[in-house]
């Protein structure tokens, strides 16, 4: 850093103050572009210095950071049990990467959890592909909530039965020696689930290997140490041996479901992922009954009575549809927010990193940028800078609730928790967070793992959203450092650069970088300062691939893959500053996840190729003027713009996609024609009795004669005592019924074979499990478990019943047939349990 800065005051000596003292002003020329090209170098060198900056403050975490053992986690678990809502937003997602998600959010060790996928795909959609997918993810939940089935009840009755067993201050030899059964049952169990994973990516292999073989290994290890203790009459006491049959309990207990915000008129239907969350955390701690209205279903508010509970949680977990997350990620950072000094910590995260053995080049690259923010961000926490990254983070409920926003859309209150003014929603509501008070953190760790675009199609929409609102979000930004400083929080100069550099370099980096390229500048205001002070954060990053797993040389190929970006990040830039002007929302741009290539938009293919040709023009005129050092620049870039084409876009790929941009712009989209308006006089609008319907629903007049407008009616026409729908009884058989499997104590028999079973250690990466063509032992079921939330450590007692909806049992999602569901269990398939006599 301060070689960074030092090269930059030696070059604004050397280049611009020594001269302008010698010589006086030469011409307006030199002088505007010699203030232009400071200006850029300088923004250039401020956001060198962040990244230095940042990186060091990640090396001091880093060289701080101790793990804390797993034995004072469920320690501190043993008498707060606090509850957690997992929210999984998704939008025509394919299932296989649904799926993986879910069950990486189920899988996680933590005794009261909730996963709920929130579909926002068209509820009825034309296309029979569209409608298979959609039905297909509705039923999914299900399907995951029986595939856990076997292990959640065997280990909820272990459990019981060790807590129910007479009380000694030390588990016995035959209790340890059957813990340490029901460990190698369940590394067996999981073993026999990681042979049955299709692979047919990287991102399946990791899944099976690192998500459910991590957590096989885990478990084979415990069970070893536990026949050890065993053999060698070592004592372990009972809140030890109680908190390991917990685990187990815990990390199959998971209740999976989802819900749809689109079946209800009453929820916003705003294109975003944000109103997504808002939807069902403005739901949440509530009861509700649907009623059927003349413009669809809404959800009234019932007290505590309704027909549909959406339970309430101590904190939020939300995760994009195409990240996992390791086993102990719930359980670490929630243990980390519930230590006193933290009280006022809002969110926790691992900013996610990419997943390894990408097969192409773009994805690679991507990928690697990716690992390399993971860095930038935790150099941001110990500067006390850190922006929420939407791609997963567990949130403390009660901060939501300190910055929600209640408004009313006509009759329908919407509460807005997650800010949707621009398409970077998780930044926004950083600086609303820390506006009142609360903190951000990442945490030391990488537990957490996300998809990066394998084309560049899906890469320029992704990449351009992420370009897109930080201009809007800066004014807001300073008036928080001033709120904050006015109430005594003076944060530091390094602090604040790093919250500006986040918010803009982005747009200065992009319009600065398109003057260099563009503009043939005086060779005087070249200086070899320029690259000294450029080389400590190019020697850094290289440093950085380098410890990420990537190599050194890879810093120039992220440059190459930065020029072509370069349109796609000026779109976003500009895309803002329409926004500014006009004040109207961008529409949020989701990220193609799909196995084929996403064509790319015609201007982003091309660009590319202007780059490379202006680039070619540049070096050719400043060859022929005697230029040297614009030469220079105009060869690096045509040889990295041609370089990225060819190995990040594909010239073949590249031209399809101008061709197919060219011939769309020969069709029109038929728009049916507007008559012209002319003005005449407003008709009185018909007015006819009121339906005793209406008027025991809405009061006695909705006009000052008591009269109805005819045809009018809107939203509020909705009966008084709306027919009940057809509803089948919503409570099944429990689906530990349906387990074939009985779970009675093993004998010694049996846990001496469990005990003397050859387990292998885990192979390397790449040769475990190499069955990949066999198929899935996913079950299809027609019902879920019936029990819910409950508040013992059992997992089977004990119903919570406080807090309003809390400790209701059931899923979240549609109440009806006629709302387009199918059959409704009790539990796992997005279907709320009715009260009984409903």
């Amino acid at each position: 850093m301060v070689w960074t800065l030092l090269a930059w005051l030696a070059y604004v000596v050397a280049s611009v103050l020594s001269p302008f003292t010698a010589h006086g002003f030469e011409g307006m020329r030199l002088t505007s572009e010699t203030f232009v090209y400071v200006i850029i170098v300088s923004f250039l060198c401020l956001s060198s210095f962040a990244y230095l900056a940042a990186r060091q403050g990640a090396l001091y975490r880093s060289r701080a950071h101790a793990r804390v053992p797993r034995a004072m986690i469920d320690a501190a678990f043993d008498e707060v049990l606090p509850t957690m809502t997992v929210l999984v937003p998704s939008y025509r997602e394919e299932l296989a990467t649904i799926r993986k998600t879910l069950l990486s959010a189920a899988l996680q060790e933590y005794p009261y959890l909730r996963v709920v996928l929130l579909l926002d795909d068209p509820p009825n959609p034309i296309e029979a592909s569209h409608l298979a997918n959609l039905q297909a993810a509705r039923e999914l939940p299900a399907q995951l909530q029986a595939w856990l089935a076997e292990p959640r009840t065997r280990f909820e009755r272990t459990l019981e039965g060790y807590e129910t067993s007479s009380p000694q201050e030390y588990g016995t030899r035959r209790q340890i020696r059957h813990l340490a059964a029901q460990f190698r049952w369940a590394q067996r169990w999981l073993d026999d689930q990681i042979a049955a994973e299709d692979r047919h990516d990287h991102v399946d292999v990791f899944f099976a290997e690192e998500v459910l073989g991590g957590l096989s290994a885990d478990f084979g290890e415990v069970a070893d140490a536990l026949f050890e203790a065993s053999n060698t009459a070592a004592e372990i006491s009972r809140d030890r041996m109680l908190q390991l049959h917990r685990r187990l309990a815990w990390t199959f207990r998971a209740e999976l479901t989802w819900f749809e915000r689109k079946m209800f008129v009453s929820l916003s239907h705003d294109a975003n992922k944000a109103m997504n969350l808002n939807s069902y955390l403005g739901l949440m701690g509530r009861t509700f009954d649907p009623v059927s209205t003349s413009n669809g279903t809404i959800l009234r508010p019932a007290g505590n009575t309704g027909s549909i509970a959406i339970p309430d949680s101590d904190f939020v977990l939300t995760l994009d549809a195409d990240s996992v997350l390791l086993p102990e990620y719930c359980l670490r950072l929630v243990y980390l927010m519930q230590q006193p000094e933290n009280a006022r910590l809002a969110v926790a995260q691992t900013p996610y990193s990419a997943f390894p053995g990408s097969s192409t080049r773009l994805e690679r690259l991507a990928g690697a940028t990716t690992d390399l923010q993971h860095i930038v961000h935790q150099g941001m926490s110990y500067h006390d800078a850190a922006f929420w990254v939407g791609a997963n983070a567990v949130i403390r409920k009660s901060a939501l609730e300190d910055i929600v926003e209640v408004e009313r859309n006509g009759a329908f209150e919407i509460r807005r928790y997650v800010q949707d003014r621009t398409v970077i929603e998780d930044t926004e509501s950083s600086v609303d967070l820390t506006r009142k008070g609360w903190r951000l953190l990442n945490y030391p760790e990488r537990l957490s793992y996300s998809s990066t675009p394998p084309d560049f199609g899906s890469l320029a929409i992704q990449r351009r959203r992420w370009a897109n609102g930080g201009l809007l979000i800066l004014p807001k930004l300073i008036g928080n450092a001033r709120a904050r400083a006015a109430r005594g929080d003076h944060g530091s100069a390094i602090q604040t650069m790093l919250k500006i550099n986040y918010m803009a370099a982005t747009c200065w980096s992009s319009i600065g970088l398109l003057v260099l390229l563009g503009y043939p500048f005086d060779d005087k205001l070249l200086s070899p300062l320029v690259l000294l002070a450029a080389l400590p954060y190019f020697v850094a990053m290289a440093s950085d691939l380098r410890r990420c797993g990537y190599k050194r040389t890879d810093v120039l190929r992220i440059y190459a893959f930065n020029l072509i970006l370069l349109p796609v990040n000026l779109a976003g830039v500009l895309k803002s500053l329409q926004q500014a002007v006009t004040g109207k929302k961008i529409p949020f741009a989701r990220t193609p996840k799909v196995a084929d290539r996403t064509a790319t938009p015609a201007l982003f293919a091309l660009s590319p190729f202007v780059i490379i040709g202006y680039s070619l023009w540049t070096y050719w005129r400043s060859m022929d003027s005697g230029h040297w050092g614009n030469a220079a620049f105009a060869a690096l870039n045509t040889l990295a713009a041609l370089y990225a084409v060819v190995a990040f876009v594909g010239v073949r790929n590249a031209i399809v996609d101008i061709g197919l941009g060219f011939v769309e712009h020969l069709y029109v989209t038929e728009t049916p024609a507007v008559p012209a308006s002319s003005r005449r006089r407003r008709a009185e609008n018909a007015t006819t009795p009121a339906s005793w319907e209406e008027i025991l629903f809405r009061g006695a007049a909705a006009t000052a004669t008591g009269q109805h407008p005819s045809g009018g009616g809107g939203q509020f026409r909705i009966l008084a005592v709306p027919p009940e729908p057809s509803v089948e009884r919503l409570v099944e058989p429990s689906l530990e019924r349906s387990v074939e499997r009985s779970v009675e104590q093993e004998d010694e028999g049996e846990i001496a074979e469990l005990a003397s079973r050859s387990v292998p250690a885990p192979p390397s990466r790449g040769q475990r499990h190499r069955s990949g063509g066999r198929p899935s032992r996913t079950p299809t079921v027609k019902s879920a478990a019936g029990g819910g939330s409950t508040r013992s450590r059992s997992g089977t007692t004990d119903q919570r019943g406080t807090d309003g909806a809390r400790g209701r049992s059931g899923a979240v999602g549609p109440a009806a047939r006629s709302l387009g569901s199918r059959s409704a269990p009790a539990r796992g398939d997005g279907i709320e349990r009715r009260r009984a006599g409903t």
